[in-house]
């Protein structure tokens, strides 16, 4: 067992729950997820939460001119470590971070710090440097146009086109070596497993209850 890190999980807060260590994970994981969005498709800046806090801090300028196709965040009480990495075999090791998720909706979705039920399809096994650094793909539950997906094959192939091209695209600097591939697209059986990796990863690293039934 990994100690625990007392610290992290002390930063939330009574009056808001922290987004990560706070929330529930969802109504019914590993399929059916709460995803706490950072950025929207709208965005040209990279937001992300602060681990200690739990407020939106700016991460970085976008440095291309590509937009965020989906809207993005993580899924509260995973985190990327020794599990995640397994299952990542170009990977060293997790990259320490929330499980990502991308979270497809037909309605345009303008506003961040949110928290939405998201239904998982697939994923995209990226490795950042060294790091195992997986983007969960999902649809917005019960959404009119993409909710009866139930595998990444069932999502227009521009889509993920899409997502691929941003995260292999948005770390470039010129005359700089790439930092990030995208080694393999997964679909749904393979990105359970991926998010029960991230949810027993932030069990070890951090304990406490992971509820399947608790609505935000």
């Amino acid at each position: 067992m990994v100690k625990k890190s007392s610290d992290a999980l002390e930063a939330a807060s009574q009056f808001r729950p922290h987004p990560w260590h706070g929330l529930e994970i969802g109504p019914e994981p590993p399929g059916l997820l709460y995803a706490f969005i950072e950025i929207t498709p709208f965005d040209v800046v990279k937001y992300e939460v602060d681990k200690h806090s739990g407020y939106l801090k700016v991460d970085r300028p976008q440095r291309g001119s590509s937009q965020p196709p989906a809207l993005y965040g993580f899924i509260p009480r995973t985190y990327c470590a020794e599990r995640v990495h397994q299952l990542s075999p170009k990977s060293r090791k997790g990259d320490g971070d929330p499980l990502d998720i991308c979270v497809l909706s037909e309605r345009p979705i303008a506003r961040s710090e949110i928290l939405i039920r998201a239904k998982v399809v697939g994923g995209l096994q990226m490795v950042d440097g060294h790091d195992a650094d997986d983007k969960i793909v999902a649809v917005l539950d019960n959404d009119y146009v993409y909710g009866t997906a139930q595998d990444i094959t069932d999502l227009p192939a521009v889509l993920v086109e899409r997502l691929r091209h941003y995260f292999e695209t948005y770390k470039l600097v010129p005359e700089r070596p790439a930092s990030v591939t995208i080694e393999r697209v997964y679909g749904r059986a393979h990105a359970l497993k991926v998010v029960e990796a991230a949810i027993a990863d932030y069990a070890g690293h951090f304990g406490g209850k992971t509820s399947r039934n608790s609505k935000p």
